[in-house]
């Protein structure tokens, strides 16, 4: 699709219909759709925190925010040698963002965003995009207190596009499309608010009552 036809309202009407959209490289200034057969999905009370995860998460070696530098959050998911991520996309999810619809959770080290994750809400599903990591465990770190919020805050869909090995390891699963357009649907039908973030959100051991399996 021609970049200069794309709109917020278009990329949410595809969002809506279980499509994606992609570049090939960076400076490519062409987009297209994506539709996987096969789609990835983190089942919301599925998400595995090892021992060693676990106590890292004890220990808060990091800050977490949310939506409080998404354009840095996006800028980290770029930062790659190859990466989907064109400015097209990019000023898109920036406008995303300011409408409402696009969010980031941000780990900090003090003044240093060191990992985060990105996506887009419509109804009670969340479509993951994107994540970047500058320091160990920083981007489990970030998976384990999104997943948190998304159930405190009401959502029932988390799409991770694709299934990767670190999602998978971590919980994820891959399911026909036929049934993601099901979830997709039935979340699409219900509320959900990225801004709730439940009871004591900051507290490490809130976040480990949710843990399904140690290693």
């Amino acid at each position: 699709m021609q970049a200069d036809r794309l709109t917020p309202l278009i990329l949410l009407r595809a969002y809506s219909a279980g499509v994606f959209p992609m570049a090939r490289t960076r400076d490519d200034p062409e987009i297209f759709w994506v539709r996987p057969q096969l789609r990835g999905i983190f089942p919301l009370d599925g998400f595995h925190i090892s021992r060693s995860l676990a106590r890292r998460i004890r220990q808060q070696p990091f800050q977490i925010r949310t939506n409080t530098d998404f354009a840095n959050v996006l800028e980290g998911c770029a930062d790659r040698e190859e990466t989907w991520i064109n400015d097209t996309i990019f000023d898109l999810y920036l406008q995303l963002h300011a409408m409402g619809y696009a969010h980031s959770l941000e780990v900090w080290d003090g003044d240093d965003l060191v990992g985060g994750v990105y996506g887009v809400t419509l109804g009670a599903a969340f479509f993951g995009e994107s994540m970047f990591s500058r320091r160990t465990d920083a981007s489990k770190i970030a998976l384990a207190y999104l997943i948190h919020r998304l159930q405190h805050g009401g959502f029932e869909l988390f799409d991770t596009q694709f299934l990767t090995p670190h999602l998978q390891s971590l919980g994820a699963v891959e399911i026909p499309n036929e049934d993601y357009m099901l979830l997709l649907d039935a979340a699409l039908q219900e509320d959900a608010d990225f801004s709730r973030p439940g009871p004591v959100p900051d507290d490490p051991q809130v976040i480990l009552q949710r843990r399904t399996q140690t290693s």
